[in-house]
């Protein structure tokens, strides 16, 4: 049974179709990245996934029990983390407040008190600034809490939103390290990229999206050597 699937999945905003029986899967352990241009339904196939837009038709399925009409923080409550595109990390509260503002479904305190531990591990800024106020850090900081929030949930399941947009070059580096190892210590993870290379190069599979449609899945490494997908995303 896959961690994660979608089967058919149809997203509108009013009229306008987003998504376009949209059918894949996750499995547990992977990391799977969905690779398209702007508007291509990336960002809405993680807001279907985590509720913050409900499906039309078609079934999103977690360990297969459907989900597609639960609440965010029921799906949350399941073991799915978001970290959005943007960060939206909370601005006029410390770092150390957003963190367990990211775990604020969970009542198993020592256990949070651990989790934090391990986020300021994998972030080693983010233990420096825990007292600073989240506004008052630097893009890549944010982007480090966005990703920490996330993880405080414990999710089983962690979307990633673009989380290298707007980062200088160096700090992208320590960002997809975080990502793989994150995926190596347990936790499943979708990921939407415009850095395709980077995405493609920490991913098992993928899936090409366009117009909120599949057109091309596989291996990374397939997609790496599909002309198409070259032509398109790589700069080949």
């Amino acid at each position: 049974m896959a961690l994660l699937e979608l089967d058919r999945v149809d997203t509108y905003y009013g009229r306008v179709q987003a998504l376009q029986s949209i059918t894949m899967t996750i499995d547990e352990g992977e990391i799977v990245t969905l690779i398209g241009s702007n508007g291509a339904g990336k960002t809405t196939t993680l807001r279907t996934i985590s509720g913050l837009t409900h499906a039309a038709r078609g079934k999103v399925r977690l360990r297969g029990k459907e989900i597609s009409q639960l609440p965010p923080d029921r799906i949350v409550m399941l073991g799915i983390g978001h970290a959005p595109e943007g960060r939206r990390v909370f601005n006029r509260m410390s770092v150390r407040d957003n963190l367990f503002l990211g775990a604020y479904v969970r009542k198993d305190g020592p256990a949070i008190r651990e989790d934090q531990d391990r986020v300021f591990r994998l972030f080693p800024r983010l233990k420096e600034r825990r007292d600073q106020i989240a506004g008052t850090l630097s893009g890549g900081e944010q982007q480090m809490l966005a990703i920490g929030r996330a993880m405080m949930s414990r999710p089983k399941l962690l979307l990633l939103d673009e989380p290298s947009l707007g980062l200088a070059p160096i700090l992208v580096d320590t960002i997809f390290q975080v990502i793989t190892d994150i995926n190596k210590e347990g936790t499943t993870i979708l990921l939407i990229e415009q850095n395709a290379a980077k995405a493609l190069q920490v991913a098992n599979r993928g899936y090409v999206l366009e117009t909120g449609r599949i057109v091309k899945e596989g291996t990374a490494k397939v997609l790496r050597e599909s002309p198409d997908v070259q032509r398109a995303y790589l700069g080949v």
